[in-house]
């Protein structure tokens, strides 16, 4: 039997509690210690029994953002192509990239290590094919390297979850400008 369509009030309260779950992360740095599920709750206008129905623990909740945020990450990519040069696009990618990368900071210590390694595993061949498509779009368009490949960015990037959270606002964008000019023909 073909499972029953959630109703809209219950779509609309999920995708408010996530909304306020992330908006929660982001406000506390990333930081999951500080995801309060009462205060979720409430920001997302339901009730805590709601909230549970939808998400039976924190990591479940924490995941569903992190799995969202991959998921806009990778959908930006063909309407920042179509309203920028690639370079441009490129740039403007990294800068949602930057979001999310403060988001996803606490994501991966509050997610179980096997429940993170299939969150990730869903998502890693569609994160590569949407910067391996910024990458070419730039390179044909002369402006980015051709030798350079998505895994090469993506290690790159890896040095973001060094950078102190008290000093993430100073440098992660430093390191983002760096990396860019680095693709820069």
């Amino acid at each position: 039997m073909p499972a029953r369509a959630p109703r809209a009030d219950a779509v609309v309260n999920r995708a408010r509690i996530v909304s306020s779950a992330r908006a929660a992360l982001v406000a506390s740095g990333g930081s999951v210690d500080g995801l309060r599920l009462q205060a979720v709750a409430k920001a997302a206008q339901v009730g805590q029994g709601t909230l549970y129905r939808h998400f039976p623990t924190r990591e479940h909740l924490v995941a569903e953002v992190y799995r969202q945020e991959m998921g806009d990450l990778v959908q930006t990519v063909p309407a920042l192509l179509a309203e920028h040069p690639p370079l441009r696009a490129l740039e403007l990618w990294l800068d949602r990239l930057l979001e999310y990368a403060r988001v996803k900071r606490g994501v991966v210590a509050a997610i179980e290590a096997s429940a993170w390694q299939n969150l990730y595993a869903d998502n890693e061949k569609r994160l590569d094919h949407a910067l391996q498509t910024l990458l070419d779009e730039g390179a044909g368009a002369g402006d980015v390297r051709e030798d350079v490949d998505a895994t090469d960015v993506i290690l790159l990037l890896g040095a973001l979850s060094r950078v102190p959270e008290g000093e993430w606002v100073a440098r992660a964008h430093t390191l983002v400008t760096v990396i860019l000019d680095g693709l820069r023909r």
